[in-house]
């Protein structure tokens, strides 16, 4: 299947027209899909976090910076990550001096800035249970790549950082049912007695389809290999980039089987894109505008469906 790629403004007009225009007919848009293909693709597109299974988006307004960069190209790149999530109805923070929660680091020495990381901010790298997955986690293997660091809140609006809990962190509690007999309680603490190790108990409705815990981000590392795309358009590298800032994509090494701008880097990827596509975008939004509280599959259902309104077909 083809497609074509359109301006960011065009996309989003013609998202915000649907159903209409998917019958016009038109030289810069080519629309190829149908329900089935848009349910694969929002199962296959991105990964759901370790913690709840659910799928990830940004419920604190957004606020990218890019270093590594001369002050014109981050600028272009920062400000283009807020038209793409404005497009998508993510929320972007518009304070200038808003604290940066989407970090875009350009590099000759990516993974010189990973083992950094890994020593000093490991919670930037996401979720994971030992040294070994934090290891593993802190390889660069593309040209861009990103890392994700997730929340969850509960029904009472309470969030938790996406970390395991046991770790080496806080105190054990062998027998929660048992006395009190120098060892803090879940309801009462002993005197001294703290429990930071504990996971967290969430709140939620007690239903399987919806139980009121969602999960979001809370901190985006994108780090790209300088020396690998030089010479690459500012547009198509940004639109790249503004993608891996709002949904966690699950391979960036598949091609997929709709127009995305995710292809760009993909190897033998015969439907190689070099801008954000109509596909691209009514996903965001499907993201974006779902119902954040249901489980995997209600989710993945509503992304598509909401495609499919905005698509056709």
């Amino acid at each position: 299947m083809k497609g074509k790629t359109v301006s960011l403004f065009a996309l989003s007009v013609l998202l915000m027209a649907a159903p209409a225009w998917a019958e016009m007919s038109t030289e810069s848009v080519t629309v190829t899909g149908s329900r089935n293909a848009y349910h694969d693709f929002s199962k296959t597109f991105a990964t759901p976090t370790a913690v709840t299974g659910k799928m990830a988006r940004w419920e604190h307004r957004i606020c990218p910076l890019v270093v590594g960069q001369n002050a014109h190209y981050a600028a272009f790149i920062t400000q283009h990550i807020k038209y793409v999530a404005l497009a998508a109805d993510a929320p972007v923070n518009t304070d200038a001096s808003c604290d940066p929660n989407i970090e875009i680091v350009f590099t000759a020495t990516p993974q010189a800035l990973l083992d950094s990381v890994a020593k000093e901010n490991p919670l930037f790298l996401g979720y994971f249970t030992s040294e070994a997955q934090k290891n593993a986690l802190a390889v660069m293997t593309r040209p861009i790549q990103a890392w994700y660091a997730t929340e969850t809140t509960d029904i009472k609006g309470r969030h938790w950082a996406d970390v395991d809990r046991q770790r080496g962190y806080g105190n054990r509690i062998g027998n929660l049912a048992g006395p009190a007999n120098g060892v803090a309680d879940v309801l009462n603490n002993s005197p001294g007695q703290k429990l930071e190790g504990l996971p967290p108990f969430y709140a939620s409705l007690g239903t399987r389809t919806n139980d009121g815990i969602h999960t979001g981000f809370g901190h985006i590392l994108i780090v790209v290999d300088s020396t690998k795309l030089a010479g690459q358009e500012i547009v198509p590298l940004s639109d790249y980039i503004a993608m891996l800032a709002l949904t966690q994509i699950n391979s960036l090494a598949a091609c997929q089987e709709l127009p995305s701008i995710v292809n760009m880097l993909a190897a033998d990827c015969d439907q190689a894109m070099n801008g954000m596509t109509v596909t691209d975008l009514a996903y965001l939004r499907g993201l974006y505008k779902m119902d954040a509280d249901k489980n995997l599959a209600s989710q993945q259902n509503e992304i598509a469906d909401r495609m499919q309104q905005a698509l056709g077909r």
